[in-house]
C-alpha cells in the first residue's frame, strides 16, 4: 500500500519522496492505526490524509476550523486532478445539499467540513449513507481545553465516530500542541500515545531574535527599507495598529496590503490576492491571516506586538521560509503590549480558562527576556529536548559581555519575602525603587531594608529586571485575579549566596538613521544656541549626543543626564532648551513616544543622588505645596521640565492632584475639544486658546480617567 502512496504523490503532486514524518505518518494510517501527527507549520501535514484518501475507497471527511483554507486547498485539489469539495457557510444550503449528495454517491475524494457543521443532528445523519473510510482532523489542538484555540464543537467528533455504522480511521493533525495538549487529544479520541507522530519542531532555516527598547516604527521602516524586494509579514494585536500601520507604510512608499476581520471579505481576498501574487511584499495583519496560506517565499516575519501566547507566535512566524531558505523572525517587544493581551484575555476568555490563558502569556514574556537560544526555548516549551543550541538566533549571536547581578537579584527576592510573597511585580518595582506610592505607605513597605536599595533606577527598569528574573526561574508566578511572585527553590539558593545569576550586559541596540526626524529639530536647537554663543554648534553638543538623545528621548532633567556627553554644566546650561524640544516632537509624533528608554543592562552611570533623584526633589516640594513657578525658579529648572517631574511621578505610582492644574473656566473647552480631536494632543491643542497648555490638557486628561 505505501508503494501506491509514492506513486500517487509522484502522479499528483509531482514529489518524488516523502518529508520527514510524512512517511512515518502515513504508514501508520495505510495499516489501520489511529495517529496523530504533530507537524511545524510548512512541514506538509495535509499531504498525511490526502495521500491515504487518494489510496483507500469512499469519502474522507476533512474538518477544518477555517474556511479559507477549506477553499484553498479544495481549490488545488482540484487542479492536481482530485475530486474534493467543502461545505461551510460560505455557500447556500441548495448547493451545501447538491454537495452531500454527490458525496453519497461517492463522488468525491475528499470532503472539508467546519466542526461546527457537527453540532447539527441534521448533517450528522447525512454521514450514515456515506462511505467514510477516515476522518482527518485538522487544527486538533482546538479539542483540547488546554489548548491556545479551544473549540467545543471539537468535542463532537467522537460523537459521530461512535454514531457511524462503521467506525473510520482518526488522524489528528497540528502544528502546536504542549505535552499536556497532545495528552488530552488522545484522551478525548481515544488514540493510543504510541501512535503519535512528532517531527522536531526546529526550523533550521528560521533565525528568531526579540528586539528591545527601540522605536519600533523607525525599526520597523529601516527594516523594510533594507528588504524592500522581500515578501513579509508584519503581526499585529489589534485591527487599529494595523490600520495604523498600513496607512504609515504606505505614506512611506511601501507596497503593502492589510488583513483583518473588522475588512469585508471582499477587501481581505482582494488584500490577501495581492500579497499571495507578489504584487505587493509586505501584508500588516492580525491572527486572522495566514492559517492555511501556503506562500513559500515569505522571507520575514515581524511580531510589532506581544502575541498571546507560545502557540500562536510559532505558527505564525513559522510562515517564513516555506521553501526552505534562510528567513528572519523578529518580536519587537514593550512591556506595554503584555497590558493589551491581559485586557484581551479578560475581555475574551471564560474563568475556566483564564488562569491557563495567563500562563501561556507569562511564557511568552519569559521568551522575551530569556537570555537562553531562543529556539531551544521553544523546543522545550513544546516538549522537545534541544541537542545544541541553534547558533543563529538573536541570542546566540549576541557576543555581549555578562555581567554579575547577583546583588540585585538578591535585593529584589528580599523584598519579595519581606512582603510575604503577596505582591506583584508593580508593587516590588516601586518598593526598590522608594516609590512613596500610597499603597507602599498604607502597607508601611517604606519602613523595610529594601526600600529604595534600587533608588537609581526606573520603576519600569526595575520591573523588566523582574521579568528577566522570571524567565531565569528565580521567581514564579501565581496566576488569579492579580498576579504574584513567589520565591522559586533555584531563587533560595541565590538569595542564600550558593549560586549566582549573570546577565548580558546591556547596550544600546537601536540604530537611528540619520534622517531621525528629532536629529534634525536638536540640531536646529544646537545651531541657534550656538549662533547665540557665536561658537561652532558641536562646541554645544556633538552629533554623538545629538543621536544618544533621539534613543532615548529624555523628558527629565535625571534623564538627560543619561544622555552620553550631557553633564551637570551642560544641564543647566542648555537642558531646559532641548528638553522643550524632545517634548514638543513628542506631542506632535505620539507614536516615537511608545518606547522612550533604551533598554540599559549594565550599571548606569552614577551622576550622584541630587541628579539621580531630581523628580523626587521636586515631588517633595509639590506635596509641600509650593506652586510650579516656584519650584522652577529655585531649582533653576524651566516650568517644563517641573511639570515632567510631576508626570513621571505620576506614572511612578504617586499622588498627584491633576484637578488643581486645570482652571474651571476651561473645563468645558477642553471637553469639546477632546470630543472633536481626530488624533493625539496636537489636535486637542489646536481647538485650543493659547493659554491652555499642553500639561494642563494631560490633566485633564487624567481626571476624565
Amino acid at each position: 500500500m505505501f508503494t501506491k502512496a509514492q506513486e500517487l504523490l509522484a502522479s499528483y503532486f509531482g514529489y518524488s519522496s516523502f518529508r520527514r514524518g510524512q512517511d512515518e505518518t502515513i504508514k501508520n494510517v495505510l495499516d489501520g492505526k489511529d495517529t496523530v501527527c504533530i507537524m511545524p507549520t510548512g512541514g506538509g501535514k495535509s499531504i498525511c490524509y490526502q495521500i491515504p484518501a487518494l489510496v483507500f475507497e469512499g469519502t474522507t471527511l476533512v474538518i477544518s476550523p477555517l474556511i479559507s483554507l477549506m477553499k484553498d486547498q479544495v481549490d488545488t485539489l482540484v487542479q492536481n486532478g482530485i475530486s474534493a469539495t467543502y461545505i461551510n457557510s460560505s455557500i447556500s444550503i441548495a448547493e451545501a445539499n447538491q454537495r452531500i449528495q454527490l458525496a453519497k454517491q461517492g463522488h468525491y475524494k475528499l470532503l472539508y467540513v467546519a466542526p461546527e457543521r457537527l453540532d447539527s443532528m441534521e448533517f450528522v445523519d447525512q454521514l450514515i449513507d456515506m462511505k467514510i473510510p477516515m476522518i482527518a482532523i485538522d487544527e486538533a489542538h482546538c479539542i483540547s481545553q488546554w489548548g491556545h484555540d479551544f473549540r467545543p464543537s471539537y468535542l463532537h467528533i467522537h460523537r459521530i465516530l461512535d454514531y457511524l455504522p462503521e467506525k473510520p480511521l482518526v488522524l489528528a493533525l497540528t502544528a502546536t500542541a504542549t505535552p499536556q495538549v497532545r495528552d488530552d487529544i488522545c484522551n478525548t479520541l481515544e488514540i493510543n500515545k504510541e501512535n503519535t507522530i512528532m517531527t522536531t519542531f526546529e526550523r533550521e532555516n528560521l533565525s528568531f531574535s526579540v528586539i528591545k527598547g527601540q522605536d519600533r516604527n523607525a525599526y520597523l521602516a529601516d527594516y523594510i527599507r533594507q528588504n524592500q524586494k522581500e515578501s513579509g509579514i508584519i503581526y499585529a494585536a489589534t485591527r487599529k495598529v494595523v490600520d495604523q500601520l498600513y496607512e504609515d507604510l504606505m505614506k512611506a512608499g511601501v507596497s503593502v496590503s492589510k488583513y483583518h476581520a473588522g475588512m469585508s471579505d471582499i477587501d481581505r481576498n482582494e488584500q490577501q490576492e495581492l500579497f499571495l501574487r507578489d504584487e505587493v511584499s509586505v501584508m500588516v495583519a492580525t491572527s486572522a491571516f495566514g492559517m492555511g496560506i501556503d506562500k513559500s517565499n515569505i522571507r520575514y516575519v515581524i511580531h510589532y506586538q506581544l502575541p498571546k501566547n507560545m502557540e500562536s507566535y510559532y505558527q505564525e512566524a513559522g510562515r517564513a521560509g516555506r521553501d526552505g531558505l534562510d528567513s528572519t523572525c523578529i518580536l519587537l517587544y514593550s512591556s506595554q503590549d503584555v497590558q493589551v493581551q491581559r485586557f484581551l484575555i479578560d475581555q475574551s476568555t471564560g474563568e475556566s480558562r483564564f488562569s491557563n490563558e495567563l500562563e501561556k502569556l507569562q511564557n511568552m514574556t519569559d521568551y522575551c527576556h530569556t537570555e537562553q537560544c531562543l529556539q531551544s526555548f521553544i523546543l522545550q516549551y513544546f516538549g522537545e529536548e534541544p541537542k545544541e543550541d541553534c547558533g543563529r538566533c538573536g541570542n546566540c549571536t549576541d557576543n555581549r559581555e555578562s555581567i554579575d547581578v547577583t546583588r540585585e537579584s538578591q535585593m529584589v527576592l528580599s523584598c519579595m519575602i519581606r512582603t510575604n510573597q503577596r505582591f506583584g511585580k508593580q508593587m516590588i518595582a516601586q518598593v526598590l525603587t522608594g516609590s512613596k506610592n500610597k499603597k507602599v505607605i498604607e502597607f508601611n513597605f517604606h519602613t523595610l531594608p529594601t526600600y529604595g536599595l534600587l533608588s537609581n533606577r526606573s520603576v519600569k527598569e526595575v520591573s523588566e529586571f523582574i521579568e528577566f528574573l522570571i524567565s531565569d526561574e528565580l521567581i514564579a508566578v501565581e496566576h488569579g485575579t492579580y498576579p504574584t511572585l513567589k520565591v522559586t527553590e533555584k531563587g533560595k539558593e541565590v538569595l542564600l549566596g550558593k549560586e549566582n545569576v549573570l546577565r548580558k550586559e546591556r547596550v544600546e541596540t537601536r540604530q537611528i538613521v540619520q534622517d531621525h526626524p528629532l536629529f534634525e529639530v536638536l540640531r536646529e536647537v544646537r545651531k541657534e544656541i550656538a549662533q547665540g554663543e557665536g561658537v561652532p554648534p558641536f562646541v554645544i553638543f556633538s552629533d554623538q549626543t545629538l543621536k544618544d538623545m533621539c534613543v532615548k528621548m529624555p523628558q527629565s532633567d535625571s534623564e538627560l543626564l543619561t544622555v552620553k556627553g550631557i553633564g551637570e554644566h551642560k544641564l543647566v546650561k542648555y537642558g531646559s532648551h532641548f528638553l522643550q524640544a524632545v517634548q514638543h516632537f513628542i506631542e506632535e509624533n505620539p507614536n516615537y513616544a511608545e518606547t522612550i528608554k533604551t533598554e540599559v543592562v549594565s550599571e548606569r552611570k552614577k551622576s550622584g543622588k541630587a541628579s539621580a533623584n531630581s523628580h523626587l526633589e521636586t515631588y517633595e516640594m509639590y506635596k509641600q505645596g509650593i506652586d510650579l513657578n516656584e519650584i522652577a525658579k529655585e531649582r533653576n529648572l524651566s516650568r517644563q521640565t517641573i511639570e515632567n517631574h510631576l508626570i513621571r511621578c505620576y506614572e511612578d505610582g504617586m499622588e498627584v492632584d491633576w484637578q488643581s492644574f486645570v482652571p474651571a473656566e476651561y473645563e468645558s473647552l477642553i471637553e469639546t475639544a477632546v470630543q472633536n480631536a481626530d488624533g493625539g494632543l496636537k489636535s486637542i491643542k489646536e481647538q485650543l486658546p493659547n493659554e491652555v497648555s499642553y500639561f494642563m490638557i494631560r490633566a485633564y486628561l487624567q481626571i476624565r480617567k
